[in-house]
């Protein structure tokens, strides 16, 4: 029987969520989407960037990078799963992935903008070593603490998490303040210190992670047994039809949830051109607000419950979807504005590099005269703009309301729905990897209608379609649930 082990194992194993979600919250929501796609810009001097003998929308080229490295993690993620249920080298893979990661986003501070395929290739690497680390970090769960003890050793996790993500947010944030003269170096700085930080605390981890025992090592082929436990899980998903009916929405629901928490920094920085700084500071509250929704959400379905309430927060989802869409055919009407005001802002940079070869009366009279067109424009702007702010602050509230209650209560219905068995493990690695497939349709989809389209504005529709879809099969999900005996949920 397990038992849970002590007080200092629980807390060195939380360490490694405070540690790696720094990755989530600072290199994937905030930084990196900003950083790529300005720095990019900036480089060559348009969003249309060089990518292995191809031209592609840096927009686009980013939400492809997403879609690429959850691909190869969802090829991988049966053999991951299956090293971890029978190999007693937990931590020696742990570390690897961990260190992958680390230097993933430690290897961003080289990319200037100039190199996309760096800048791809170590974002790529980046998300494989998290995601991947995070198999063997969650394997650990039930050797540690006993049943009875996993959900409040798992929340002390999550908990850690948070914290360390918001205070690695807010130095950030201090960095980009402190060396506003100088936005991209400020970035990049911050991707060297994430890497550091996951590196750095994961040590915490593991200096106190136990090493598996002789008796849990199963030899087995693990290629071949990852792909057969999803081909079992999948076989038995299938003749449980409310089970199956709830695993097609979440699938179609978790393309447009995991969509829009990939692209949302990118579509307020190109789309709506809102200030950087603006935008960071709005992704840390989604993170407050997020708190408060959780728990609400979680109130909400033990009064209505969680089918119902699911349905509710999807349609609220596809209003969320239609607003933006709305508000992004606003901010496409002042692009004409924002042309104008990048050209002096151009023309500003470029007196400058001449201001040594100009005469000082000849400098002021041309720099009062590119000065003053500029404010006039940003005057004429700043009425027409500020509602379009106003719309992406409600939009990111309404996000952050649903955004962690729709994944949390998404898996507690899961479990619900699941059937009486002690291979757990092999329903939720199915579980997981549904959630990853649905980020590469989502974000390859998102990038591709953009690129194709050239307006991001477009990328909105087919996000309704598939909140639309998943909405259908939750009703039909409730359907089948009336009609005969099942779970509570």
């Amino acid at each position: 029987m397990i038992r849970t082990a002590s007080k200092r194992v629980i807390n060195g194993w939380a360490m490694y969520d405070w540690a790696n979600s720094v990755y989530n919250l600072v290199i994937t929501t905030t930084f990196f989407p900003i950083y790529f796609t300005k720095a990019t810009s900036f480089y060559f001097k348009s969003d249309i960037v060089p990518f292995l003998g191809l031209r592609i929308k840096n927009t686009s080229l980013y939400s492809y990078a997403m879609a690429a490295a959850y691909l190869v993690i969802a090829l991988l993620y049966p053999v991951l799963t299956s090293i971890a249920d029978s190999r007693g080298n937990k931590k020696t893979f742990m570390q690897f992935f961990c260190y992958m990661g680390a230097l993933g986003c430690s290897m961003l501070y080289l990319f200037d903008g100039s190199n996309p395929v760096l800048g791809v290739y170590c974002f790529i690497l980046a998300s494989m070593g998290y995601v991947g680390s995070l198999v063997f970090y969650n394997a650990y769960l039930p050797e540690i603490a006993a049943p009875e003890d996993q959900d409040r050793v798992s929340a002390k996790g999550y908990a850690y998490g948070y914290v360390g993500s918001v205070i690695m947010q807010l130095v950030g944030f201090l960095i980009v303040l402190l060396l506003k003269n100088n936005p991209f170096f400020s970035l990049r700085l911050n991707f060297l210190l994430v890497g550091l930080w996951w590196a750095g605390f994961a040590q915490m981890t593991f200096a106190v992670l136990p090493k598996a025992s002789a008796a849990s090592v199963r030899k087995k082929n693990v290629f071949k047994a990852g792909f057969a436990e999803v081909k079992k899980v999948y076989a038995q998903v299938k003749k449980m039809a409310l089970l199956k009916r709830f695993l097609r929405g979440f699938f179609f629901y978790s393309i447009g949830v995991q969509t829009v928490m990939g692209a949302a920094t990118i579509f307020g920085s190109t789309v709506l051109k809102l200030d950087d700084t603006k935008l960071i500071i709005t992704i840390v509250l989604i993170q407050l607000v997020a708190i408060v929704g959780a728990t609400w959400m979680s109130k909400l379905s033990a009064r209505f419950g969680n089918i119902r309430v699911l349905m509710g927060v999807v349609f609220f989802w596809i209003l969320i979807c239609i607003s933006a869409y709305l508000t992004a055919g606003q901010a496409e009407n002042l692009e004409p504005f924002h042309a104008k005001i990048a050209e002096l802002q151009q023309q500003k940079a470029d007196l400058m590099a001449k201001k040594a070869q100009m005469s000082a009366t000849a400098f002021d009279e041309a720099d009062a005269g590119v000065e003053g067109e500029l404010s006039r424009w940003e005057h004429d702007l700043a009425p027409h703009q500020e509602p379009i702010e106003y719309s992406f602050y409600l939009l990111a509230l309404g996000v952050g309301l649903v955004m962690g209650g729709i994944q949390s209560l998404s898996r507690s219905t899961y479990s619900k729905l699941m059937p009486e068995t002690k291979d757990t493990a092999s329903y939720f690695s199915y579980y997981d990897l549904t959630e990853k497939i649905a980020i590469v349709i989502g974000m390859f989809t998102f990038g591709f209608i953009g690129q194709v389209t050239g307006s991001m504005k477009n990328s909105i529709i087919c996000l309704i379609v598939f909140f639309i879809i998943g909405l259908f099969y939750l009703f039909s999900a409730q359907a089948k649930q009336r009609q005969e005996p099942a779970p509570a949920v």
